[in-house]
């Protein structure tokens, strides 16, 4: 037997590190590394199940052929070359008919490593095709934090422990990032209080000394509701501010008088006495800690909720206090230079954005030019895609060409013409970074790929060379094209010769705040002034009297882990959860299937009576594989592809349903 370090490569901020155990070829077990410094030798329920997908009979090992109607799932085996060929000739066409952006890529978090992720920009920089804008999960929260802080990275996540208050809003981390509630209950031993602010009870609510349940999608009020009792009550810190902040007169002035206490809670269903006693921990807290999650801002005012959470540690200045502060994202992002690998300078002119969330009317509506070929790689949008009814309607056209890269017969490859057989992280180089940590981590290929499967580089310069591209990097091997990613990273040698040796090596943030001004911006120029604004279409509600939250799984990950069904068993399958007086008024029996819909769609789930969830609405979690739900529809056939008030991102906890019973 071996053991080799290695990383998880799917969407979650702790970004494990792993020992990968190998017998005879096979892995036997996955495990947490206990050398990372960050996550310590555990992982998550999910990432034990990983030997059962690696070695799974069902994964696609050769590439395969289109032989029945778009989605029935029949298909025949062909060789490399035929696919390579098929391809290359069918994008010809396109391009001589419509132009290369008649061709769209697609692909999202499938895995995280920096190379893999980004494998496909070069190539289709290079092609032409239509550009991808990635905004289906985090653009909000992203744009709503640069409003305040610009590139600055986030409060360093080891330093909660020194925290004296802890507020986690919007976020699950029992389900989503177990080693920061680890890290939250060492604070807590040495006498942290810790909030919970969220729309309905989670797992981590269980742990808390205070939860607070606010109306779905009113966070920016509750934030200005906050900010006003800070100011009122005298909590502010005048000399951070002036020092370190810009913007706060005017907010003082020109804003906070509209958001009282009362007038907060009619917004936010949070009673004012509530309101004020936040604001007052909060204020007198010797350095208190904010995790923002991702959740709140997939509304509508998703960017605004973020930008005035964020600036909540401005006012009381707990962003210059050891173990204050605020995280939304590590920001590490900045630290790595991707255009070695993503190569925009290929780009031959400016090329059409498309907007991921969209993509619904992207494959039905009438562009120009038309989307005639979708390539598909570590997604699987008929799953996960808002607007599901017109996304499976766009891939069903028979003039559609799609070519789907993947390991399974997942929901978008049943309607591939072409698949492509893919490897897991185990088979490929890689490097990986985190955004909920500032730790980087090389990851080795441990077995080599099984059948004929390649990785998404390997595939690409297989492309590349099938269309006759002469660019020096569609000759570079993976482990050339991580060696140029890390020469790019400032890190000390003692760094390099760790990350080599397959350790994680703690990234250093920049000095200060990177804004325009070297301060927190809280009036950020061109921002538009901070606010609420109540949703306003009562006839809606009315038609459709639940709030719906899609919320993460506690045994998937959006849609990974799908295929086994001794997970799908332990998650409960398919269930809308509904509070007890609400399934009361709706005839509602707990453990039946219950039609969920409105004006775009229906899907049948099971209904758990939860007294978790308030009245009023009801909390779906996961994203589950249309083939194991019932009626062959998820949760995303009644959510929408509206897009949030900042980044163009999606509003997955923004819409409103009917439940009947069946």
């Amino acid at each position: 037997m071996a053991t080799y370090h290695s990383v998880c490569p799917l969407d979650c901020p702790d970004t494990c590190g792993l020992l990968i155990e190998v017998n005879d070829g096979r892995v036997t077990k996955v495990s947490g590394d206990p050398e990372h410094p960050y996550t310590r030798g555990y992982t998550c329920a999910k990432m034990r199940h990983y030997p059962e997908l690696i070695h799974s009979p069902e994964r696609v090992l050769t590439p395969l052929k289109r032989s029945g109607p778009k989605g029935s799932g029949l298909f025949t085996p062909i060789s490399w070359a035929e696919a390579l060929e098929t391809i290359a000739r069918r994008w010809q066409e396109i391009i001589a008919t419509y132009g290369a952006e008649a061709i769209l890529p697609y692909s999202y978090a499938g895995v995280m490593g920096l190379l893999q992720r980004n494998a496909g920009h070069a190539f289709f920089h290079r092609l032409g095709a239509s550009e991808l804008q990635r905004t289906i999960c985090s653009p909000a929260a992203e744009a709503g934090w640069q409003q305040v802080l610009g590139y600055t990275w986030g409060s360093d996540p080891e330093t909660v422990v020194n925290a004296d208050l802890v507020i986690i809003w919007g976020m699950n981390p029992a389900s989503t990032s177990i080693h920061f509630l680890s890290l939250v209950q060492q604070a807590r031993q040495k006498g942290a209080r810790l909030i919970v602010i969220d729309a309905y009870r989670t797992r981590t609510a269980a742990v808390a000394d205070e939860v607070i349940l606010v109306r779905p999608g009113s966070d920016a009020a509750l934030a200005l509701g906050v900010m006003h009792v800070l100011v009122a009550a005298g909590l502010v810190d005048s000399g951070y501010i002036s020092t370190h902040v810009s913007g706060y007169e005017e907010l003082r002035a020109k804003v906070l008088p509209d958001y009282p206490p009362e007038k907060v809670a009619a917004l936010t269903g949070v009673p004012p006495a509530t309101i004020i006693n936040l604001a007052r921990a909060y204020g007198r807290a010797r350095a208190p800690f904010i995790r923002i999650g991702y959740g709140l801002s997939r509304h509508r005012q998703g960017g605004m909720a973020v930008r005035l959470i964020a600036s909540l540690p401005a006012l009381v200045g707990a962003y210059g206090k050891p173990g204050g502060g605020a995280l939304q994202s590590s920001g590490t992002g900045s630290a790595v230079k991707l255009d070695v690998l993503t190569r925009p300078d290929l780009r031959q002119r400016p090329v059409r954005a498309i907007n991921m969330v969209r993509l619904g009317r992207a494959l039905t509506e009438a562009l120009e030019p038309p989307v005639m070929s979708l390539y598909v790689y570590h997604g699987n949008p008929a799953t996960v895609a808002p607007d599901q009814n017109r996304v499976l309607a766009g891939l069903r056209r028979e003039d559609l060409f799609t070519v789907v890269h993947e390991r399974f017969l997942t929901d978008t490859a049943l309607y591939a013409d072409i698949i492509l057989p893919a490897t897991f992280f185990i088979e490929q180089e890689d490097l990986y970074r985190s955004y909920g940590h500032y730790y980087l981590q090389r990851s080795p290929a441990i077995l080599p790929p099984p059948g004929q499967a390649k990785s998404n580089w390997q595939t690409f310069c297989l492309l590349a060379q099938a269309l006759g591209f002469s660019e020096d990097i569609f000759r570079h091997s993976e482990r050339e094209m991580v060696e140029l990613l890390i020469q790019e990273i400032p890190l000390e040698q003692g760094d390099r010769k760790a990350l080599a040796a397959g350790r994680a090596v703690k990234l250093k943030p920049p000095q200060g705040f990177v804004t325009l001004s070297g301060k927190i911006e809280l009036m950020a120029a061109g921002a538009k002034l901070p606010g609420y604004e109540p949703p306003g279409d009562h006839e809606l509600n009315r038609l459709y009297p639940f709030h719906l939250l899609t919320a993460p799984a506690h045994f998937a990950l959006n849609s990974n882990f799908g295929q086994l069904s001794s997970l799908r068993e332990r998650e409960g399958g398919p269930q809308i959860l509904v509070n007890p007086d609400d399934c009361r008024k709706k005839g509602l029996v707990d453990g039946t299937l219950a039609e969920v819909y409105n004006q775009r769609g229906s899907c049948l789930l099971k209904v758990r009576a939860s007294s978790d969830v308030p009245p009023g609405v009801a909390v779906a979690p996961g994203v589950w594989w249309c083939r194991h739900s019932p009626g062959g529809r998820d949760i995303n056939s009644v959510i929408g592809d509206d897009l949030t008030d900042l980044g163009g991102g999606s509003t997955f906890y923004d819409h409103r349903v009917d439940i009947r019973p069946l």
